[in-house]
């Protein structure tokens, strides 16, 4: 039986510790929130007192952390970095999502140390976490890759190898980019149609039946009480932030202008998702664009 080490136990990071324990591995887990970590030991994970003690006799090592700098700082950096008590044998797998320099530079300290380390973001919301069907974006050498996979296929259901260190990185805030734009071309559209006085699920299932069909009307409706399952019908409360979109929309605004890429939808977007937070909505779930785009009364 492999040992994992998981730190990183929020709201992504809990689900998915939890079905390795599924899975059969022996998951050793750290989180500085003490209910995250009762939480992980009800589900049968072993708690460790530091991130040191989790990743000592550890074959895989997975992080899910906000930024670049937690990651450098918890392997590469501080009083006291993982790269110092991890085996050489073992893998790090980091599925936070942070810019492609950071997971390349730490990818290379940890090679000097003969400690693998692959960049592995994930995209399918806690949801996905839960139910174990999330897609993960893996940055790294073919034969890391394979070693990674067998983990990661007991956390989800598509797993891509997207290059060598950073790639997955890259392909990830590609992804979340234009999902930022597909959601609010499909706020903006419902909208329009509720003004004029069309019903919000009549239309989204012309619209899914025809060629504006896309992710975010298919199977994330942004307009209340058209999709039962939707953060729209809860308030939009859950899924995934817009604090966090925004996040990843720095960072792909980043990788455009590293590489001149042009990117004025991207771009539209970003702004569109910081006016919205401006108002207060930083922690609703991204479809909550909607309110954006209604009357002040709530109401398209």
């Amino acid at each position: 039986m492999s040992t994992v080490a998981f730190i990183g136990l929020g709201n992504m990071g809990g689900p998915m510790a939890a079905n390795l324990v599924k899975a059969g591995f022996h998951v050793c887990a750290f989180d500085l929130s003490a209910s995250a970590l009762e939480t992980a030991k009800s589900q049968g994970c072993d708690v460790a007192s530091s991130a040191q003690e989790a990743v000592a006799n550890a074959d895989f090592v997975i992080s899910m952390l906000p930024a670049g700098k937690h990651v450098m700082g918890l392997y590469a950096e501080g009083d006291a970095p993982l790269f110092d008590v991890i085996k050489p044998s073992a893998l790090v797998i980091d599925c936070s999502t942070i810019d492609a320099d950071t997971a390349r530079d730490v990818a290379a300290l940890g090679e000097a140390k003969g400690i693998g380390f692959v960049d592995a973001p994930v995209s399918g919301g806690v949801g996905g976490a839960q139910a174990g069907t999330l897609t993960f974006i893996v940055g790294g050498s073919e034969a890391q890759f394979a070693q990674a996979e067998p983990v990661l296929d007991a956390m989800g259901k598509n797993i891509f190898h997207a290059g060598d260190h950073g790639a997955g990185q890259i392909a990830k805030v590609c992804n979340n980019m234009l999902l930022s734009i597909l959601m609010a071309g499909t706020c903006e559209a419902i909208n329009m149609g509720v003004k004029n006085g069309l019903d919000p699920a009549v239309l989204s299932e012309i619209m899914k039946q025809s060629s504006g069909g896309n992710w975010a009307l298919n199977g994330y409706n942004p307009y209340p009480g058209v999709m039962e399952k939707a953060p729209a019908s809860n308030d939009y409360q859950g899924g995934f932030q817009v604090d966090l979109m925004i996040k990843d929309l720095g960072l792909a605004m980043d990788v455009s202008q590293l590489s001149a890429s042009p990117v004025p939808m991207g771009s539209a977007a970003r702004s569109l998702f910081t006016f919205h937070k401006a108002g207060g909505n930083g922690k609703l779930d991204f479809s909550s664009l909607m309110r954006f785009y209604q009357d002040k009364d709530g109401h398209a």
